[in-house]
């Protein structure tokens, strides 16, 4: 090596790597053993360590060493790649996107803007000061700090990347949201599910998960919960929150992405190292690509400053956009109907399934969480009526007592019966001949 430095052992390592001398997985010597070898400081290896880590190229597991990092996962073996459509369908139902035609109009708003000078500097405060204002007038919890990016999972991104190591515990509900697992394998985070009943979270179950296994993170959605439709009640919320106040260490991360649609009342477990956030993509339109994050300021700068050196901010013009429809009367009643719209068609939906013998739950959101038979020949039955419904397996962190599917009632406007006889059909298709049945409740959730 003619460059002893810490660049120049990044860059051989790095070389190294690229040539398959150091294969996936290999464990490279210790910091001492490689500073002897090449008579430099332990310090100087060090550094080169931490850039290749902080790049991607190592991982570090605490005492049982570093190693050269997996490349990244093939795009089929994500959760989130396993829930679309396979094939042509007439109906897709398995998207988990609000109806096009009850998010509110933009066209009057994009007016008000005026001409969208908005930006007089790249060092100006990502957002807006009246947007801010407004956001935390609305905030479900006092909040230290709090800033705007594009969308709620990209919130979940940049704190993930701020706050989880390899090798960290992380305790999320189950089942969960497919992206949330993927984020979090891309990380190299343990995942422990905990499931849910009716109000949200178990507290016992959680409370023995974080006895067992010192947590860097808790991942709740507080409402409309994405797949199962629970929304957390406050008495849930204070019992998680008496909790986790004997684990001073654990971050709450709430993902609030249903927002303004969600027919329960926002909630917090309001704890000091609580991150929330607040989603709009299905109040206000997926292409406004917005979300608030709110919470410990360490952990909002951390995320800001991440951000200055890529995006830098989330576009002020959407961001105006978003404060006029906030306060806009009539975009405001356009929201309020839409939230009566998706309550009553899962209503009609949820009742049709009932009386044919379908369990199903869908308390709050878009989506209804349908037990099934058997996850796979459901989906093919439905996909022979021409309907996509998205798996439930990939929603689960480990599996639960029965399958599912989540159906995205949200988009079902009109034909309700018509649709629960085929629903129906498939996800007792094993039991026919046996007549109409009830499934109990799974355990673990409900």
């Amino acid at each position: 090596m003619d460059d002893r430095s810490a660049r120049g052992i990044a860059a051989a390592i790095s070389r190294m790597i690229t040539a398959g001398t150091l294969p996936q997985g290999a464990r490279l010597p210790t910091v001492r053993d490689v500073a002897r070898s090449l008579g430099v400081s332990p310090t100087t290896v060090s550094e080169a360590w931490r850039s290749l880590t902080r790049a991607g190229v190592l991982q570090t597991r605490g005492r049982s060493g570093t190693f050269v990092a997996a490349p990244a996962v093939p795009r089929q073996r994500w959760r989130y790649s396993q829930m679309g459509a396979v094939g042509p369908v007439s109906r897709d139902l398995s998207t988990g996107v609000p109806d096009h035609d009850l998010l509110p109009d933009l066209t009057d708003a994009l007016k008000r803007i005026g001409d969208g000078r908005l930006t007089t500097s790249y060092l100006d405060a990502p957002v807006l000061p009246a947007l801010e204002e407004l956001l935390r007038s609305r905030w479900p919890c006092e909040v230290e700090s709090l800033t705007v990016v594009d969308g709620a999972m990209d919130a979940l991104d940049r704190i993930i990347g701020a706050v989880v190591r390899f090798g960290d515990h992380v305790i999320v509900e189950n089942p969960a949201f497919p992206p949330l697992l993927d984020l979090l394998q891309t990380v190299g985070a343990t995942v422990i599910g905990v499931p849910l009943d009716g109000a949200g979270m178990m507290p016992d179950r959680l409370h023995a998960c974080l006895a067992d296994h010192p947590a860097a993170a808790v991942f709740l959605q507080p409402r409309a919960h994405n797949p199962t439709g629970v929304s957390m009640t406050p008495a849930r919320a204070a019992q998680l929150a008496e909790i986790l106040d004997g684990f001073p260490g654990v971050l709450v991360v709430e993902d609030d992405h249903a927002g303004d649609i969600a027919s329960a009342p926002p909630v917090s477990l309001g704890t000091p190292r609580t991150v929330h956030v607040a989603g709009f993509s299905k109040s206000h339109g997926p292409d406004l690509r917005l979300a608030a994050v709110g919470g410990p300021a360490r952990v909002i700068a951390a995320v800001a400053d991440r951000r200055l050196l890529g995006p830098g901010w989330s576009s002020r013009l959407l961001q105006a956009v978003l404060l006029d429809l906030l306060t806009d009367p009539a975009a405001v009643a356009q929201v309020s109907a839409a939230r009566e719209a998706y309550a009553s068609r899962r209503r009609e939906l949820l009742a049709a399934l009932r009386e044919r013998g379908v369990t199903a739950t869908g308390d709050d959101g878009i989506n209804l969480w349908m037990a099934v038979d058997d996850q796979q020949m459901a989906m093919v039955s439905l996909a022979a009526h021409g309907i996509a419904v998205a798996p439930g397996a990939p929603f689960c962190v480990t599996p639960l007592p029965a399958d599912h599917v989540r159906v995205t009632a949200g988009l079902v406007a009109a034909g309700f019966d018509t649709l629960a006889d085929v629903l129906a059909g498939a996800a007792l298709l094993t039991s026919r001949g046996s007549g109409p049945r009830t499934r109990p409740h799974p355990r673990g959730w409900r």
